[in-house]
């Protein structure tokens, strides 16, 4: 059985393995491929993105409201990592959190009455403690994390109604912890605890009583921001910490998979807690548009039961965790698509996801048409002269031909010196989809029209959806949809790992 630490790095490989990201609108693009972020770099992978893709999803601040994100076409959810809450499986965007602001998605672009040109809601995982300074800034626009109302937080930010029915926060022992009684016997004692999380709080108005009442303080001790309420309790059920204060759901998730953990629903810091969406402060419209949603949505209705239970009641957590059948197919061909992604010079994390985007990277797949393997070709089109790769009926040939194919379309039909890099990838993708003689007349439309014939991205996309509809847009869009997600995913997550190394954690 695979340990949590060992799901980490399953998750890392998958994330640099994979991609999907609006880049909505991109300039100038580097040529050279995206590198993975890693920790103690002088450029942090949302940096290093700013510089090769110019996407204004992270690369700019902007603090207006509803309005603002509409003109954008981007609704930015800042959102931490986590099984259950943002997560992959398959190369996919999981979670509570995921499904619940796809489903927004649709919302608001119905309200909009946008069409094929939708405004895309992105998720931009970070570490907690910067889950509210983000959104202040306007590296964002919501803050989804499990976040607690409290006082301290409505002085700087806005919350949605709640999304849940009341929480509170408990205390979790493990098999080193000394006998307790009470919440009073940890009065002098030493708690490790995330200083920007709510318990932090409870943890301080405890501390403020107990000096009231001339008991020794609780030390605290501070906890990396990235680190999870799971990795705190795992550290917990092995010995290394004698406690910890989380939600009362959290615990009764994890209870069931870390077998050492008990549970003191008696000794409780915070009751009554609230979890809910924060927002900046003065964006009414945002604010009226999620609370509007969050009535059919929340926990109590319908949609929001729907969700509740299937990441909080039915969700298999240590099958979820584990997914080693999965590790070994992403092993299996990550080192292909770098081979032949450097071979061609395209980046192998977006041929990667067009992969996914095809076959979920199954080479077993097979279309009605007659495309086979992962990369979905037809066996006549890899064994052309401008491919010839006669059998594609295993996974590195399939890949090497859909590599080389993308490549042949990039530079016969979109080789113009003044199409950058970036959008001469984005341009043969949409040439696989939808014909290379197609996409190159949609060009020549969109210079009739008044739009940029060298730009994807509104511009010649506005034409594709005039004339092919959504299909062909959306494919574009789903191969580089969360492409920031999971880069900015795998960041946070080689520092989870570190972090959690340092602790001894295996």
């Amino acid at each position: 059985m695979l340990s949590i630490r060992q799901v980490f790095l399953f998750l890392f490989v998958l994330i640099m393995a994979s991609g999907y990201a609006p880049a909505l609108s991109a300039g100038q693009a580097s040529n050279t491929p995206l590198a993975g972020g890693r920790a103690g770099d002088s450029q942090t992978a949302a940096e290093k993105l700013e510089a090769e893709i110019g996407s204004r999803v992270y690369a700019e601040q902007w603090t207006g409201d509803l309005d603002k994100m509409e003109s954008q076409r981007v609704i930015r959810v800042l959102t931490v990592y986590g099984l259950g809450r943002y997560f992959l499986e398959d190369g996919r965007q999981k979670g509570l959190t995921y499904d619940l602001f796809k489903a927004f998605e649709d919302f608001i672009n119905e309200r909009m009455g946008k069409g094929h040109l939708r405004v895309h809601v992105v998720f931009i995982p970070v570490s907690r403690d910067q889950l509210l300074s983000k959104l202040v800034e306007g590296r964002g626009d919501i803050a989804a994390g499990g976040l607690t109302i409290t006082p301290e937080r409505e002085a700087v930010i806005d919350f949605t109604i709640p999304l849940t029915k009341d929480i509170a926060e408990i205390l979790v022992t493990g098999p080193s912890a000394p006998k307790i009684e009470s919440i009073e016997d940890l009065a002098g004692k030493s708690i490790y605890v995330r200083a920007s999380s709510s318990y932090r709080s409870s943890l301080d108005q405890l501390n403020s009583r107990f000096r009231q009442e001339g008991r020794p303080e609780i030390t605290l001790q501070d906890a990396s921001e990235y680190l999870e309420d799971e990795d705190i309790l795992e550290m917990v059920n092995a010995g290394l910490l004698q406690w910890a204060v989380v939600d009362d759901y959290k615990a009764r998730i994890w209870v069931g998979i870390l077998d050492q953990l008990k549970l003191r629903e008696d000794i409780v810091f915070r009751s009554g807690g609230k979890i809910a969406f924060a927002i900046r402060q003065d964006s009414p419209k945002l604010l009226a548009e999620l609370n509007e949603f969050m009535k059919t949505h929340r926990e109590g209705t319908l949609q929001g039961n729907m969700l509740m239970n299937r990441y909080f009641k039915n969700f298999d957590w240590a099958k979820n965790a584990l997914a080693a059948k999965d590790f070994q197919r992403f092993q299996d061909v990550d080192q292909i698509f770098q081979k032949y992604g450097e071979q061609y010079g395209i980046d192998y994390l977006m041929v990667a996801a067009q992969g996914y985007q095809e076959s979920g990277l199954d080479q077993g797949a097979r279309s009605g048409a007659g495309a086979i393997g992962i990369m979905q070709l037809l066996p006549t089109t890899a064994a052309d002269k401008n491919v010839g790769i006669p059998d594609i009926s295993t996974a590195e040939p399939n890949i090497h031909a859909g590599i080389k194919y993308l490549d042949w379309i990039r530079n016969r039909y979109f080789n113009d010196p003044g199409i950058d890099r970036f959008n001469q990838t984005l341009f043969a993708f949409a040439a696989y989809n939808a014909g290379p003689a197609r996409v190159a007349k949609l060009r020549s439309k969109a210079t009739e029209q008044g739009y940029d014939p060298n730009r994807w991205f509104d511009n010649v996309e506005v034409i594709a959806a005039q004339d092919i509809g959504s299909e062909t847009v959306q494919y574009v869009s789903n191969i580089l949809k969360y492409y920031i997600g999971y880069r900015l995913s795998s960041e946070q997550q080689v520092r989870r790992a570190e972090e959690r190394s340092k602790l001894n954690i295996d």
